[in-house]
């Protein structure tokens, strides 16, 4: 079995606001393994991106702030390294590709300049052997003339181009782990799958961990192994990827799983799950799921409940499951 690249043990990471306290991340634990492709999935605003960023060492600081865990990157918590060290690390030992390519490239350095300055700060590589690299990583992440798009500039490419270019960006120092956070947003769909399928042959071909944050169940289907559901900061539920598709425990993964439309199941209208994500400020020690489940029970507005492994191998957070999983 594989062993574990990344550990995330008890992580909280808060932003300080005017209004008060965000708890984004809210003790989180999980583990990615070597050669592990790990899906992140969760409605906005419930602390995947954040999770990741904390990771990179790159939460704005203020007004936010990690304020407890550890973030074990194959033995030493990156949390405890100063700034130098972990810019070291970036690039060389994971990399991320960001959201939006647009806001991510700077609009006046050419595309090549931007592939090869990982390759010079990190790499130590002459100009000449930096842009000869720059090229080849062009090419490998299927865009043609790649000398040419070395002197272009990012407004110039297409948003599947530009999302390309990401990739080359973050692949350039040969990380072990490559973060990719919804690496498919504003793409249409045929895009989006030539996207998907080259990020799995790299990962394949690099034996690279893999942690992919989407929306998309579609996508975390196609490429994930394992997956971690996160609500409202919090892990609510982890199983490897076939075991959470064919039993999801807790009520959340079910209704995200319910919503998801699918091809021939002809339905009046799609499911969607009731109520609003609650206000991550100020919130108590209960259930955050209980006002919209409606399994919901006393100890559910009482009491936290603590993620568990159960028979099934899925670690489900739910007072539910410890009653017996009626409603299952």
């Amino acid at each position: 079995m594989a062993k574990n690249l990344v550990e995330f043990r008890h992580l909280k990471t808060y932003f300080y606001t005017e209004a008060g306290v965000v708890q984004a991340v809210n003790d989180v634990s999980f583990s990615i393994r070597e050669g592990e492709t790990i899906g992140i999935v969760g409605e906005s605003g419930c602390g995947k991106s954040i999770t990741a960023m904390s990771l990179m060492r790159l939460i704005p600081s203020p007004p936010g702030k990690i304020e407890a865990g550890e973030i074990l990157f194959e033995g030493k918590n990156l949390l405890s390294l100063r700034e130098e060290e972990i810019r070291i690390m970036r690039s060389k030992e994971f990399a991320m590709i960001f959201q939006e390519p647009m806001s991510s490239l700077n609009p006046v350095l050419t595309i090549g300049d931007q592939i090869m300055e990982p390759l010079l700060e990190h790499l130590y590589m002459s100009k000449k052997e930096a842009r000869l690299k720059a090229i080849d990583l062009i090419k490998q992440v299927g865009i043609p003339r790649a000398e040419e798009i070395m002197h272009s500039y990012p407004h110039e490419l297409s948003g599947g181009m530009r999302q390309r270019v990401m990739i080359a960006i973050a692949l350039s120092c040969d990380p072990k782990l490559l973060i990719a956070d919804e690496p498919t947003t504003a793409l249409d769909v045929t895009i989006q799958a030539q996207i998907l399928e080259l990020l799995k042959e790299i990962k394949e071909k690099r034996n690279m961990s893999l942690m992919l944050i989407t929306h998309d169940l579609g996508v975390i289907a196609e490429m994930a192994d394992y997956v971690v559901v996160m609500y409202a900061g919090k892990v609510i539920e982890e199983a490897p990827v076939r075991e959470l598709f064919r039993n999801p425990r807790h009520p959340y993964t079910k209704g995200l799983l319910e919503a998801k439309p699918i091809i021939g199941k002809r339905k009046d209208r799609l499911y969607t799950i009731p109520g609003q994500v609650p206000n991550p400020i100020g919130l108590g020690d209960y259930c955050h799921f209980s006002e919209r489940c409606e399994f919901c029970m006393d100890i559910c507005r009482e009491e936290q409940p603590v993620l568990k492994t159960y028979e099934s191998g899925n670690k489900v957070a739910c007072w539910l499951e410890e009653k017996g999983g009626a409603g299952s």
